[in-house]
């Protein structure tokens, strides 16, 4: 029997009975990390990283969560399951499923890279790996963050200099605090839209280090904050909320400005290269370290990236999930 199964409400494992980042109720929900994609309302219980679980209740409310720290095994039915650091945002992990000395790890999200605010990436030995392939294609490369954040300083300081305001877009939750924990902040002051200051609360809240912020509301004093940098969901860039600022400088932070073509769509003046996603060297590296034989691949260029996978070995297949990886369309109370 295999570790796992792929059905029409998630991921299922049914020695131990419960799903990884269902998408319909379920009884039992192992949730890899806060975004809304992979942590869902409905289910009758959930359990994810002690460091998810304040994001993943600001989000879906009162909901019947446990807890469970990096490392720490558990057994659940007939599998032992332990969850270990995926880097994708603070909090997030890959989960573990040992069954019958056959082990199998999910990744939810994942970037190699560190990024200063979540627990870096863990490669986890296993037979076989289900991965994210978000930007599984050859010509996504990121840049290290400290050479993006570069760019992004001196994009924001001249539009100070010009008494202008740079409107950031990011998510709101994992891109919006790593940025704000890299930049400059002897630029400027530092704003941000309704969705972002929540986020950034509650991860204060659990002693995650950010550096002060003035949220954005309908009596805020613009004026007295001329030439700050302004951190906001993508999607409320091109609305009345962004309006308010008057002629502003407008960036976007995601992985898809590697794209030139989706940054003019986007009507952004800058497009900054940085994702919370691992890229195509990342993903083959990840891979690699897993040890894994057999790898399904999930949201993301699957085709193409299952394809390459084959050729180098692997005993690849595709496997069709709700997952969303990194969009620009995100409704701005969303991630």
């Amino acid at each position: 029997m295999a570790v796992l199964s792929f059905t029409d409400r998630g991921i299922y494992c049914p020695a131990g009975d419960f799903f990884v980042d269902p998408w319909r109720p379920v009884d039992r929900a192992l949730v890899t990390h806060g975004h809304a994609d992979h942590a869902r309302p409905g289910h009758r219980r959930y359990l994810a990283t002690a460091s998810a679980a304040p994001v993943m209740r600001h989000r879906l409310g009162d909901i019947p969560l446990e807890t469970i720290a990096y490392g720490e095994t558990r057994r659940i039915g007939d599998a032992q399951v332990s969850f270990h650091p995926a880097g994708h945002v603070p909090g997030s992990a890959q989960v573990r499923i040992e069954v019958g000395g056959e082990v199998w790890v999910i990744s939810g999200d994942y970037k190699l890279e560190q990024d200063g605010l979540s627990d870096p990436f863990e490669p986890i030995r296993c037979h076989a790996f289900v991965s994210e392939c978000t930007f599984g294609l050859p010509i996504f490369r990121w840049r290290p963050q400290a050479e993006v954040m570069t760019d992004i300083n001196a994009w924001w300081a001249e539009n100070a200099a010009q008494g202008r305001f740079s409107l950031l877009g990011a998510y709101a939750l994992g891109k919006a605090q790593r940025l704000l924990a890299g930049v400059d902040t002897g630029i400027g002051p530092l704003l941000t839209h309704g969705a972002v200051e929540a986020t950034c609360a509650v991860m204060r809240a659990q002693g995650i280090a950010l550096p002060a912020t003035v949220p954005v509301t309908p009596d805020t004093d613009l004026k007295a904050h001329m030439g700050a940098l302004v951190l906001a969901p993508p999607s409320a860039l091109a609305g009345p909320w962004a309006r308010r600022f008057g002629p502003a400088a407008t960036g976007i932070a995601s992985g898809w400005m590697a794209l030139r073509g989706v940054r003019r769509r986007r009507g952004a003046d800058r497009g900054f290269v940085l994702s919370d996603h691992a890229d195509w060297t990342g993903l083959n590296a990840a891979i690699r370290e897993t040890g894994a034989q057999r790898v399904f691949v999930t949201h993301g260029y699957t085709a193409v990236f299952r394809r390459w996978l084959a050729e180098q070995g692997y005993d690849a297949d595709i496997v069709e999930t709700a997952y969303e990886g990194e969009s620009l369309d995100t409704a701005p109370d969303q991630p």
